[in-house]
């Protein structure tokens, strides 16, 4: 296709504006480009662009899109000037949307060298060819990533600036996921908004952006998950973050070597009470003498509760009854009378106060602010096994979870994890459970943005407190714990760092930290003291 020229250019562009209606918008900035015009004839205009990257960039600098003068300093600079430049404005202009277009070409190309190569070196004839019979990319979606990778090398002319510390990293990113072992995948999930990095990641297009086709299957208990994974009958799992830790050391099972590879949730959690009980429940003490449902023994909601009820001077073995039931089942056992309360994920929280059956007590994030729920596992065989499967199947979700922590995309994601093949729950309640505006069925409604959260980091302090309280409540026998060792056996914090960082994410360098819980901070450098210290406290 012969590259226009800048008279004619500039005519189909006002040309596209006046047929959209939108040179009432040419003063906003584009969301794409930066330039002024408006963002949805931006992609209409680059799908009728030269198919040829050098013909395309020739048309875009006629437009003043692109400095002419980039393209000379690209030339001129190193590849590894060229990746710190993509990391580094990629990550400051703070876009997920344009970030994910820049993974996008630099994944079809297979790799950041040959996405600049098949964008102008000689290789970008066979380059559209190839990626058009392999990829799933439309004509459009693939212009639209060249067009990425042309504005990449115009943010060349930025990299000869002084960059700040906080921008400019020291080294070029880690390498990318290789080639994958394996592609169609299936993936365990509850139907629960704690597994919502898993669940979205399919609706969303977050597998299929990183070459993986998973379907997801959806079980109703955790032990089913448990014996399934066992058995080897799934590719990965989503699982209560104890269950890594349980399974390893065979803990109510025949030890299975897993890994928690990604935290999928934080906070998200509450306590829930029936509505016979409104007024007459003020803290832990008031719950003497209940059925409390908990979804789990491995679970950091039967330890959590356990916590809460130790500290108003219950024995949670003895002055309550605890009710194992799967998380589906928790509304219709509280509306017939079956249980008085239940500690189970927010959408079966906040669904009481819908059902207008129970209102909520407390949420478990006022017990320990940021604690971990639920997490992406893999069993070592498999890892071993399909080891860039895995890592990328570890990224896609990571990169999910990214996604779905800015508040900002809350509402998206509750639409789309609200079908009745994921959650099968009415938006109004994930919506209130995904952006912390919510009533609490006692006349009261908050805004509590953190009522749920998605930090894909493993921090190995987690590992440390629940292990302390597997201790303490008897399901983990003290010769096994050597806390540090759990830590380092079972959660894959460094990799989960990498990744991250690949993606363009700042995760922390430290692998533990102090946890702030409500009655006592947690040292995880001394978790024989803590636990000594609760038991002399409580009683238990």
């Amino acid at each position: 296709m012969v590259s226009l020229s800048a008279s004619t250019a500039s005519q189909r562009w006002h040309s596209l504006s006046c047929q959209q209606g939108d040179l009432a918008d040419l003063n906003v900035r584009c969301l794409i480009c930066g330039s002024f015009h408006a963002t949805q004839a931006h992609w209409q205009f680059m799908a009728e662009m030269p198919q040829d990257p050098a013909a395309l960039i020739d048309d875009l600098v006629k437009m003043r899109l692109y400095s002419p003068q980039a393209l000379t300093v690209a030339e001129s600079m190193t590849q590894a000037e060229l990746r710190t430049a993509l990391f580094v404005k990629m990550t400051a202009k703070g876009s997920p949307k344009r970030e994910r277009l820049v993974l996008d070409l630099i994944q079809l190309a297979g790799g950041l060298d040959e996405a600049f190569a098949a964008a102008f070196g000689p290789q970008a004839g066979q380059f559209f060819s190839d990626a058009q019979r392999v990829s799933q990319f439309t004509r459009r979606q693939f212009l639209q990533n060249i067009a990425v990778g042309a504005a990449l090398v115009s943010l060349a002319n930025c990299a000869q600036a002084p960059q700040s510390e906080e921008s400019a990293p020291e080294s070029p990113p880690p390498p990318t996921t290789g080639e994958l072992e394996k592609t169609d995948l299936q993936i365990a999930f509850l139907p629960i908004t704690c597994a919502t990095p898993i669940i979205m990641s399919a609706p969303l297009g977050f597998y299929q952006k990183h070459g993986l086709n998973v379907t997801l299957m959806k079980y109703a208990s955790w032990s089913v998950v448990r014996d399934a994974a066992i058995a080897g009958e799934l590719d990965a799992y989503h699982m209560l973050a104890p269950m890594p830790i349980a399974m390893s050391l065979g803990l109510g099972s025949t030890p299975f070597q897993v890994k928690l590879a990604s935290i999928e949730n934080n906070n998200g959690q509450g306590i829930a009470v029936a509505k016979k009980h409104l007024g007459a429940i003020n803290g832990p003490a008031d719950f003497k003498g209940m059925t409390i449902g908990i979804p789990y023994d491995y679970s950091n909601h039967n330890l959590l509760l356990r916590y809460y009820l130790a500290s108003g001077g219950l024995d949670p073995d003895n002055d309550v009854k605890l009710l194992i039931l799967p998380p589906p089942d928790a509304i219709a056992k509280m509306s017939t009378g079956q249980i008085d309360a239940f500690i189970l994920p927010d959408n079966f929280t906040q669904r009481v106060v819908f059902d207008d059956i129970g209102f909520i007590h407390l949420l478990t994030k006022d017990l320990w602010p940021g604690h971990p729920c639920c997490a992406f596992v893999a069993a070592q065989n498999w890892i071993d096994e399909y080891p860039n499967t895995f890592r990328a199947l570890n990224k896609a979700i990571i990169d999910g979870a990214n996604y779905a922590n800015n508040p900002a995309n809350r509402q998206e994601i509750a639409a789309a994890i609200a079908p009745r093949e994921y959650l099968n729950q009415p938006v109004e309640v994930l919506e209130a459970v995904m952006t912390g505006n919510f009533a609490d069925g006692q006349g009261n409604t908050f805004e509590i943005p953190d009522r749920i959260n998605f930090d894909p980091y493993p921090w190995k302090s987690f590992a440390s407190w629940i292990s302390t309280q597997l201790v303490r409540w008897n399901y983990m026998p003290v010769e096994k714990a050597n806390y540090d060792e759990i830590g380092d056996q079972v959660f894959l914090t460094n990799l989960a760092r990498e990744l991250a960082e690949e993606l363009g994410a700042d995760p922390p360098q430290e692998l533990s930290r102090i946890e702030n819980l409500k009655f006592a901070d947690f040292d995880p450098s001394q978790p024989e003291a803590y636990l000594q210290k609760q038991r002399q406290q409580y009683g238990v």
